[in-house]
């Protein structure tokens, strides 16, 4: 990646600091043509006197019309072209809890569903299954056994749980099996290359024997499987960047994709007030700060746009907290947009504010949708957002004579 290697070229080390607020799914839709998205109704005080303070503009995960998953998302907003770097949604949850894959490992994302006595998916979600439920079904699952490959089943958070496959000849090409909707089956595993033909076959067996566990299960009494992928290769944000990073997320697949970039964990927060607390506790170590925030993106997921809304008053209300701290540039952005009317991901460009002293005004008033797209950063690859934060916080050199 060309810019990769400027950056190894013109990155300067200093004491500046630079703080990257992910708001999960942060992009909305009006319910009604004319309308307010999410943002955009929602009371947002500090967020819109940064946005008179700072620069705003649209920036876009992958490429014009593309709905990018999580993980594309946030790969654009460290610097990584999500096209040249594809990493399977697997990889970071197993990475994110922990587990630390081998050269021969598959690793997949579950979640636990709910079936109806035909096998047709009534709640792609289980009900979101409370965490202390699921990790007991999970140990249920550590039963399946397949013939000249180990298996390990872990919890995750939730309806979510990881399993890896662990054996000779397997490859992360295969499909997922989980249709995106309700009222159908879950899909049978199917291999993409002729490479991944094994793997296929052994994730079918764990799904049947899964499956003939799990039948007496009220809620989670069936799984899909998501994002099958080997362990993949970064350059880090030290060696891009020189920045000493540290990852503050509630959810292990972000806390994966931070691990895989080079990232240190910190905290083990499951509140935003404990992410806040996480971050100044560890301000003094870092150059760089990473924090996820997931609920703006599940109520979308939900189509509750209520909730949106006040998930993103409560982001708001969080603000003064990390200026606090003084960033020298404070970045506010999502990884892709989740209008509550679509309830999914979507290819509409992301609302994104850039704060630092060397901001040039764009007159902007509010951070929503209809402001960014006036704003000074214009519409943008999500890929040259971190360009941007580093010539802001004065750590790029100059290029050329």
């Amino acid at each position: 990646m060309i810019e990769h290697e400027l950056l190894r070229e013109l990155a300067e080390k200093n004491t500046t600091k630079i703080v990257l607020l992910v708001a999960d799914g942060l992009g909305g839709l009006p319910l009604e043509p004319g309308g307010r998205t999410e943002l955009e109704t929602a009371a947002t005080p500090n967020l819109d006197r940064l946005a008179a303070r700072g620069t705003s503009g649209s920036s876009v995960p992958v490429l014009p019309g593309i709905t990018p998953g999580s993980g594309p998302g946030h790969l654009g907003l460290f610097g990584y072209d999500p096209l040249e770097y594809r990493i399977g949604r697997g990889a970071l949850e197993a990475t994110g809890i922990g587990f630390e894959l081998g050269p021969a490992d598959v690793a997949v994302r579950g979640n636990f569903c709910t079936l109806d006595a035909a096998g047709r998916i009534t709640d792609r979600r289980a009900g979101r299954i409370p965490s202390a439920e699921s990790f007991a079904v999970v140990d249920k699952l550590q039963a399946v056994r397949i013939d000249g490959v180990e298996t390990f089943v872990k919890p995750v958070k939730e309806h979510r749980f990881v399993v890896v496959f662990r054996g000779p000849g397997l490859d992360g090409g295969v499909a997922d099996t989980d249709p995106q909707a309700v009222g159908v089956e879950p899909l049978a595993p199917a291999a993409a290359t002729p490479a991944a033909e094994r793997t296929a076959r052994v994730a079918a067996e764990f799904v049947r024997q899964a499956r003939a566990l799990l039948a007496g299960e009220p809620k989670a009494n069936g799984l899909v499987l998501r994002g099958f992928a080997g362990r993949p290769a970064l350059p880090s944000f030290l060696e891009l960047y020189g920045l000493r990073a540290a990852a503050i997320a509630v959810y292990p697949m972000y806390k994966g994709l931070a691990r895989l970039a080079g990232m240190t964990l910190v905290g083990e927060a499951t509140t935003l007030d404990e992410q806040l607390d996480a971050l100044a506790g560890c301000w003094n170590d870092h150059d760089f700060f990473f924090l996820h925030y997931k609920y703006t993106d599940s109520t979308g997921e939900d189509g509750a746009f209520a909730e949106k809304v006040r998930r993103i008053e409560d982001l708001d209300a969080a603000i003064p907290r990390i200026e606090s701290l003084r960033p020298d540039v404070l970045v506010v952005t999502g990884d892709h947009s989740t209008p509550s009317r679509l309830r999914s991901h979507s290819w509409h460009p992301v609302p994104t504010l850039l704060v630092a002293d060397t901001c040039r005004p764009d007159g902007l008033t509010k951070f929503a949708e209809r402001e960014c797209l006036r704003g000074g950063l214009g519409q943008f690859p999500a890929k040259h957002l971190m360009l941007l934060a580093m010539a802001h916080a004065g750590r790029l050199g100059k290029f050329g004579a």
